[in-house]
């Protein structure tokens, strides 16, 4: 099955070194898109010789020039499907320029669950054209796509004379089927930066991202093009011209890791074409202008779409965020202070799939160790590009995200937690212990002496995340976008403590109890290539009791007004403790499992701090930064300046103490 759009054509191959003489052609294919035009195919052949040579190899001389003979063209547009999941296996396919997604389950590619991304040399479709079984996952094309297909009549005539062909697809297959699962994203060949306000000049803010991209990931060859540097021959056939740019593009994407396409702030032909070639699309727009869509958005695949404002180097932070995603719901969001060095840089990491993200666990005043071990990650030249975390982690990313420096932060929390924001017990707890209005308005007057204004999730500097608990849905909630402050109630809503936050008709209360250190879903954020993880787990001992009855209540609490060591029911919990317990064991299995997924877990030695010391604040981070310095010194290595690498090479430490390294 092809999409409504793609244009089949055939290779005219008949004679390979004849048609390599004579420059060849590309024909339309019998029966098939009658509008296809010729095209001329020494280009062609160079397409497929490449890639026939790196699946086969070179001694398969015989097998190739076959192949080359058998193999039909195909062009897809973005967004077009190429195979449903479950249909017959009719055929194989070979990506010669663009790039195809594999995805499982029922709806829209967008909805549902991806497995693989495709690029220039990879086979689609052998698996079912050798076993005669159905499709075993849809395909579409993520940007437009150039394929060379294999019908099953033609297959079967070249099994007849080549008996090794079968045995080479099994091979290749078998290969992709036992690779290991790639650690993270592979960033996109080509990217195509788009003005959408007036006065961006494209141009130059490419020219600058190339250079923060080689500098981002030295031995990088990025390719900045721009309208008028393709040149495509003599001849007024407007559909062949565009095909010879789509080579020439395909010739500068195979030789370069990163292509910056520079479309213009119209709809024209050239801005067209480098949206339909382009992985991903930058929308450049200038944050003061009034919020306003391309004429061409929408005609990315969808996924593919990165709204990028532009601020003055002197804003405090972004504002009205909302207005400008509202446009375009599906896009991802990044603020960039286009003066600011450090702030292209950042957006060459995430372009890279190089990016940093910070991941801190919940545990109360404990939290106050997070913001130790970013003042220690500056101090060592690490940047931070995204942050999330569940409960007071939630709130310290909070802090980091909003671009304040350190001093300015640390200053913000001391005012916030002095008043002990959990201290307004309620007169008639019949939802929580404490009210939670004192913490309402602890956290609003942080954010608004922080930020200036009553801000979203989205008006942060660096991207950010919280993890709440949908009590309405019994399912984790990751918070992205909507009111900062809601957010963060939200996420810390102890249920017992706290009342639980209501958002759009659903309760929400304390990320804790279902993933109190989220850094499953730091990787799967666009742009993250190594991840940070803090992990305030005290590593609770056992809950063992010796007695054979638990005391009642008059004799425990003559117990507790004892001297420690008289006490005889040490070993009870106390009422808090043992709800702390019974709530977070569905987490904690997680939190496990958490540490292993981070790139470097850092687990600071907090000893007996208490989840309500709010007064320590100075102790508790300074905690946390020694052991960060200790962990940073000891080996943890420039994670800042990753470079793109198989998921077996990324080294996995778990640091928790300073003598630990």
């Amino acid at each position: 099955m092809t999409g409504p759009n793609a244009a089949p054509l055939a290779i005219n191959a008949a004679d390979p070194a004849a048609a390599g003489r004579a420059g060849g052609t590309l024909t339309p294919a019998p029966g098939h898109a009658p509008g296809a035009r010729p095209e001329t195919s020494s280009e062609a052949f160079d397409a497929l010789d490449g890639p026939l040579r790196a699946l086969f190899g070179a001694g398969e001389a015989a097998l190739c020039a076959a192949l080359r003979r058998r193999l039909r063209g195909l062009e897809l547009p973005g967004g077009a499907t190429l195979m449903r999941e479950g249909e017959a296996g009719d055929a194989l396919y070979l990506v010669l320029g663009g790039r195809l997604r594999v995805w499982r389950g029922a709806g829209e590619a967008g909805a549902a669950a991806v497995c693989a991304d495709l690029g220039r040399g990879e086979l689609v479709g052998e698996l079912a054209l050798l076993a005669g079984a159905p499709r075993a996952a849809s395909v579409s094309a993520l940007r437009d796509t150039r394929l060379a297909k294999l019908a099953r009549a033609d297959f079967e005539a070249l099994q007849q004379a080549h008996p090794g062909l079968t045995p080479a697809l099994a091979r290749l297959a078998l290969r992709r089927l036992q690779a290991p699962p790639p650690g993270r994203a592979a960033a996109p060949a080509t990217v195509a930066l788009v003005p959408v306000t007036a006065g961006v000049d494209g141009q130059d803010f490419a020219q600058r991202l190339a250079a923060a991209l080689r500098r981002a990931v030295p031995g990088w060859r990025v390719a900045v093009v721009h309208a008028g540097q393709l040149d495509p021959g003599p001849g007024d056939d407007e559909t062949l011209r565009a095909r010879r740019i789509a080579l020439r593009l395909e010739r500068i994407e195979a030789a370069h890791e990163q292509v910056l396409l520079v479309g213009d702030a119209g709809p024209g032909a050239w801005t067209r074409r480098c949206i339909g070639h382009a992985d991903e699309v930058l929308w450049l727009a200038d944050a003061d202008q009034p919020p306003c869509r391309h004429p061409l958005e929408g005609a990315a695949a969808a996924g593919r779409d990165v709204l990028v404002l532009l601020h003055p180097a002197w804003r405090r932070a972004p504002r009205g965020t909302r207005a400008w995603l509202a446009l375009r719901p599906q896009a991802e969001v990044v603020h960039v202070r286009a003066d600011l060095a450090r702030d292209l840089a950042r957006l060459a990491r995430l372009q890279s799939r190089t990016a940093l993200g910070l991941v801190l666990a919940g545990g109360g005043a404990r939290g106050f160790a997070h913001l130790g071990v970013w003042r220690a990650l500056r101090e060592h030249g690490i940047e931070v590009d995204c942050v999330g975390g569940t409960s007071i982690g939630a709130v310290m990313a909070t802090y980091i995200a909003s671009g304040q420096p350190p001093a300015r932060v640390e200053a913000n929390v001391r005012q916030a937690f002095a008043s002990r924001p959990t201290g307004d017990f309620a007169a008639l707890p019949l939802l929580a212990l404490f009210k939670g209005r004192r913490l309402q308005r602890t956290v609003s007057a942080a954010v608004h002496d922080l930020v200036g204004f009553d801000a979203d999730v989205e008006d942060l500097w660096l991207g950010h995340y919280s993890v709440a608990t949908n009590v309405t849905r019994a399912c984790a909630q990751v918070i992205r976008r909507g009111n900062l402050v809601q957010a963060l109630l939200a996420s810390v809503a102890v249920p017992g403590v706290l009342p639980p936050v209501p958002v759009d008709g659903e309760l929400l209360c304390d990320g804790g109890l279902v993933d109190n250190f989220p850094v499953a879903t730091m990787r799967g954020l666009r742009g993250i290539g190594r991840v940070i993880g803090v992990d305030l787990d005290p590593g609770d001992p056992l809950l063992r009791v010796q007695c054979a009855a638990l005391p009642g209540p008059w004799a425990l609490l003559r117990d507790r007004l004892r001297r420690p060591a008289q006490r005889r029911y040490a070993e009870v919990p106390t009422l808090g403790a043992y709800l702390r317990r019974v709530s977070v064991l569905h987490s904690s299995v997680r939190q496990r499992a958490a540490q292993a997924q981070a790139d470097w877990c850092l687990r600071p030695p907090l000893g007996e701090v208490g989840l309500l010391d709010w007064h320590a604040l100075e102790r508790i981070a300074e905690l946390g930064y020694r052991q960060a310095c200790a962990a940073l010194e000891a080996g943890l290595g420039p994670v800042g300046a990753c470079a793109p690498q198989p998921a077996d090479s990324i080294s996995q430490h778990t640091l928790s103490g300073p003598a630990d390294g």
